[in-house]
């Protein structure tokens, strides 16, 4: 084994709580921004990561739900952040990466105004309806949709998150009309499709789980190429002939641009060490992240999030969206 490859090899283990401590950081509580109210699948994966970095740390990691616009509203108050390694922010593939795609304006600078730290894992989205949709497959839903005398109505956590991308993609390959209804999170998007006033939300699995199993919300495709742990009894767009629905949504922790490196690698031991814990692993793949993935290097995630950067903008401009 060569010294690159020990290097990354150690990444992964799990460090004692003396090791983070080096020097003086952290020497106090850290706090965690989560882009999103709470209750969606972004609250419940960056609690567990929040939970795990804190015992590691030896200092709380404090969570802070600031949703609005989409995930900008949390992204800008880390990006505005002392660059001291205190502050970090739960980015995924909708609050950060496609609403840095779709808004004419950022109050921040997506790719400069940020370090990396390291990625977490991925959860494939699931395409559900309320039950009094008649639609048990895509290809129903294609059909109720084209009989409807107004469009389907379908919930999004926010313009630009993976739900509203999603959400529009759908409309697109189903070659159907919806229209979208933008929240501040997943949990009020939940609360009005499971009363009714909305028939589509598609959203990783963690949130909506609960009421497929219940009944109250009912599954039609696993938005990807492999079926869910989580779900595995409900088949993937790709089984049923609708391939381009391919979407995952994506989690990892970013800092503040121009954190000593000393403090990135600190913060980046405490993540990998959490997601090398079997208990998190179990809790994170029980809420639908089947794809645990943590970054060898901080730099990793810097060149993942540069080619998602453009799957992203391919997915943007054919689905035509734009924040007016």
């Amino acid at each position: 084994m060569n010294r690159r490859q020990a290097l990354a090899l150690a990444a992964l283990l799990p460090l004692s709580r003396p090791t983070f401590a080096q020097g003086t950081f952290p020497d106090r509580p850290l706090r965690l921004i989560i882009p999103f109210t709470a209750g969606g699948s972004n609250d419940i994966v960056g609690r567990l990561i929040a939970e795990g970095m804190a015992t590691r740390l030896g200092h709380p990691v404090v969570v802070e739900n600031r949703g609005g616009a989409g995930g900008l509203i949390g992204n800008d108050v880390v990006a505005k952040a002392p660059a001291d390694g205190y502050t970090m922010l739960l980015a995924g593939s909708g609050s950060f990466m496609i609403s840095s795609l779709v808004q004419p304006r950022l109050p921040y600078d997506p790719v400069k105004d940020f370090a990396p730290v390291g990625f977490i894992g991925a959860a494939p989205n699931v395409i559900t309806v309320n039950p009094s949709v008649p639609a048990q497959t895509l290809a129903d839903l294609q059909r109720v949709a084209r009989a409807a005398s107004d469009p389907l109505r379908y919930g999004t956590p926010g313009v630009g998150t993976t739900g509203h991308a999603l959400g529009a993609m759908i409309g697109v390959v189903l070659g159907v009309e919806l229209d979208p209804v933008h929240y501040r999170g997943t949990g009020p998007a939940l609360t009005d499709v499971l009363a009714g006033r909305l028939d589509i939300l598609t959203n990783a699995s963690a949130p909506l789980q609960p009421h497929i199993e219940s009944g109250r919300l009912r599954a039609l495709a696993i938005a990807g190429r492999t079926r869910s742990a989580a779900l595995p009894n409900v088949p993937t767009s790709v089984e049923q002939g609708f391939p381009e629905l391919d979407s995952a949504t994506w989690y990892a922790i970013l800092a503040t641009a121009g954190t000593p490196a000393d403090r990135i690698a600190i913060l980046h031991r405490a993540l990998n060490a959490t997601l090398a814990d079997p208990e998190v692993k179990r809790r994170l793949t029980e809420n639908g992240v089947d794809e645990i993935a943590p970054s060898a290097r901080p730099e990793d995630l810097a060149a993942l999030l540069a080619e998602d950067r453009a799957r992203w903008r391919r997915v943007v401009e054919r689905a035509q969206l734009r924040v007016e």
